[in-house]
């Protein structure tokens, strides 16, 4: 079933992220123990060895499987960056590479920087992506990485 993302939202691992891809790990917990068809969400930044890098999860036109609350499932793509930031804040590379790639699929399927979200917005048990991963501060990132790449802010 295709459909056509209105919002980003903002995950947090809530595990260590090191030097080694745990991104299959999570796929695996997913597929294994939630019995879900593929990993929930959409794109993961994560280090790999020594830099970060953009995972692909579940087809961007497939329906997620990362936040329930408020039907996000069918109107978000899931973002997850890889690390526990309720302990830390997100490492700066890490944090630029998950603005680059959100501004890029802001610019793409037309979705407003104001619709980047935090998994907590929509449900309140959640921290996601970590009470130390500030929100205002990224949405405005992804602003300013938009101007010089497609000549234009998204806000």
């Amino acid at each position: 079933m295709f459909f056509r993302p209105t919002h980003l939202i903002i995950h947090h691992s809530k595990t260590k992220d090191g030097k080694t891809v745990s991104w299959g790990a999570i796929r695996k917990y997913h597929v294994g123990e939630r019995h879900w068809s593929d990993i929930g969400y959409h794109v993961g930044v994560e280090l790999v060895h020594d830099h970060y890098e953009v995972l692909l999860g579940r087809m961007p036109y497939t329906e997620g499987a990362h936040c329930r609350a408020g039907g996000m499932n069918k109107e978000a793509l899931g973002i997850c960056v890889v690390g526990d930031f309720d302990n830390a804040s997100p490492p700066e590379a890490q944090f630029n590479l998950a603005a680059s790639v959100c501004s890029w699929l802001c610019h793409v399927l037309n979705i407003p920087v104001d619709n980047i979200m935090g998994h907590r917005d929509y449900d309140p048990k959640k921290t996601c992506p970590g009470s130390k991963f500030d929100l205002d501060v990224f949405r405005d990132r992804v602003s300013m990485v938009n101007a010089p790449i497609f000549g234009v802010h998204l806000r």
